[in-house]
């Protein structure tokens, strides 16, 4: 199949890109001390050069004392991180590209291998980041509120930076997500409750109070996930039904495009339908939709980790679904941290010239 598709141009508020290629956002952990480095800037620089359609940043993590296990990874707050951001946006523009900060609080974490640890404890809706695991503590409504502004005032600064867009991190396990997981929030106040609707109360706050900061015209993006890092086939949502209840809620407080990720993006959500969770979410909200994983490669980014490689495959299945009108982008990750000129490549038809994956390539900004 032809890729001619995936290079027409996309716009929806602020967002306004010359493809459907959406460059996935993969923690680096090369800001010391919180701040985005020059070498920062030429990474996310070579991929606008490369034509990256919209580059979604690294997880930039909100101004919170313990937001953070990892003291490499960027902060989107504080005067040093901010000024290495609008490096990064301006060197951005200046290849004709766009791109979005993914905002992010981790919740309650695993210590950092390097043993490195915030200097208050980490905090999510309960002392648990999975059944398994306590290791922080249960947040105060107080701290509730404080979070919700922070998310706010980080959204504001990348609309002040120039950014053309906001992506919050709901996903994955980190805070938001944990708030959504009935293992994880057992709260008995406004914030949890025995239905994934309750417990997208705190999730929906935040969304409400990003889009005050940056105005209706602002490109809001939420990020999320069904499977958790402690079990890869767990659904939070288990029919397209309870699956409104989750998503509809957070359209209508202002998301304008879900980013929908899986492990694999041809796999179906739900029995009777081969839909995947970026086609259910458009057809549930009506709301532009992002698919990702395992795009582009023949193995998944977990088992990189392991050690296993992965090999460049067919886009003829994502095409087809993207003619079908399943979702309106594309995020890619791993080809594109591999190799800054995948987009192009693609475009040109230089398969020949695709490069795989390995876990070396996670060691350094390339």
């Amino acid at each position: 199949m032809s890729s001619e598709q995936l290079f027409k141009p996309f716009s929806l508020k602020s967002l306004n890109i010359k493809n459907r290629i959406v460059m996935a956002p993969m923690t680096r952990s090369f800001s010391p001390d919180g701040v985005p480095t020059e070498e920062v800037a030429s990474y996310y620089s070579r991929r606008a050069a490369g034509q990256v359609g919209l580059i979604l940043s690294e997880g930039t993590v909100i101004d919170r004392p313990s937001s953070s296990n990892d003291a490499n990874v960027p902060h989107f707050h504080g005067e040093k991180a901010l000024e290495g951001w609008k490096k990064v946006i301006d060197d951005v523009h200046a290849e004709g590209g766009s791109m979005g900060p993914q905002i992010w609080h981790m919740g309650v974490m695993y210590n950092h291998h390097s043993g490195w640890t915030p200097a208050v404890p980490f905090e999510g809706p309960s002392e648990y980041n999975n059944p398994n695991l306590a290791n922080g503590r249960a947040m105060t409504e107080t701290d509730i509120q404080d979070t919700i502004l922070a998310f706010g005032r980080a959204a504001a600064d990348a609309k002040r930076l120039g950014f053309d867009c906001v992506e919050i991190h709901g996903a994955h396990g980190y805070l938001i997500d944990q708030f959504f997981w009935e293992a994880t929030n057992n709260r008995t106040d406004q914030y949890g409750g025995k239905t994934i609707a309750e417990r997208s109360r705190f999730a929906i706050e935040v969304i409400k109070e990003v889009r005050k900061q940056v105005g209706e015209d602002f490109t809001i993006i939420m990020r999320l996930s069904q499977w958790k890092p402690a079990d890869y086939d767990f659904k939070l949502t288990k029919t397209p039904e309870e699956m409104a209840s989750w998503l509809v809620p957070m359209a209508e407080a202002g998301v304008d495009i879900f980013h929908c990720s899986q492990r694999r993006f041809w796999e179906p959500e739900f029995e009777g339908s081969d839909l995947n969770f970026a086609g259910w979410a458009k057809k549930l909200t009506g709301k532009a939709t992002i698919t990702v994983g395992s795009v582009g490669l023949n193995g998944e980014f977990l088992a990189a980790f392991a050690g296993e490689s992965s090999q460049p495959s067919s886009l003829d299945e994502l095409i087809r679904r993207f003619d079908r009108g399943d979702f309106d982008l594309v995020a890619v990750g791993r080809p594109i941290l591999a190799d800054p000129n995948w987009v192009k490549k693609i475009h040109d038809n230089k398969t020949e010239e695709l490069v795989g994956f390995s876990k070396e390539a996670l060691g350094a900004l390339l």
